[in-house]
């Protein structure tokens, strides 16, 4: 009995070490994601800027003067 509950100490500590390790991947993932997405709103705003008529649908351009 003894040596049973020795063994289910070894597993859930185990466990919660793993758990934990996945927690901190996920957070690094997530701060990650973020961090890329902040990114990608500024090139695309410098896009935007830039070369507004690469970047608008065709659907969206005021048709030129002459039309």
């Amino acid at each position: 009995m003894e040596e049973r509950l020795a063994d289910l100490e070894s597993r859930y500590m185990q466990q919660e070490r793993t758990i934990h390790e996945l927690l901190d991947a996920v957070y690094r993932q997530q701060q990650l994601i973020d961090r890329l997405g902040r990114e990608m709103e500024q090139i695309r705003e410098q896009l935007n800027i830039a070369l507004p008529s690469l970047v608008e649908r065709p659907e969206d351009e005021e048709p030129p003067p002459h039309y």
